[in-house]
């Protein structure tokens, strides 16, 4: 979307085969929140997003394909992670485990590190998270 109205890219994770399944998660209704950390928030001087806030959801090659409005945003250390997160999260996790281990994967990952600016970067419990829980509200031409 362009012009005024333009909506607030919702991105998960990186373009790729992962963001592909996030998206299609998300587009099936399995997915219905989304972690990140604090710290990318502040890295890239972001506000934390609000109830009700609308956001485009965007795929591996750039295109809107849903808007998503939020329903409730969460900032809690990563030790305060439940199993309600590890389902909503709809990546098939059925263990705040699983769910801890794939998302530590993912920020210690070689693409986080670079984006944070530290190659050594490593999550801990009490590392801060922001949970965007949301509802898809419409599914665009194409999706």
């Amino acid at each position: 979307m362009t012009g005024p109205h333009a909506l607030k890219p919702f991105l998960l994770a990186f373009p790729g085969p992962l963001r592909d399944r996030l998206v299609a998660a998300v587009l099936s209704g399995e997915k219905t929140a989304t972690t990140g950390l604090l710290l990318e928030y502040e890295a890239e001087g972001e506000e934390l997003p609000e109830v009700g806030e609308r956001s485009a959801v965007i795929d591996s090659d750039g295109r809107e394909v849903a808007v998503v409005e939020i329903t409730e945003v969460q900032v809690l250390p990563l030790r305060d992670a439940d199993l309600r997160l590890a389902l909503g999260e709809g990546e098939g996790h059925r263990s705040v485990a699983e769910w801890r281990a794939g998302h530590e994967d993912f920020w210690h990952g070689e693409e986080m590190r670079e984006a944070l600016g530290d190659p050594e970067f490593v999550v801990d419990g009490g590392t801060m998270l922001v949970v965007e829980w949301f509802r898809v509200v419409e599914v665009l031409r194409g999706a």
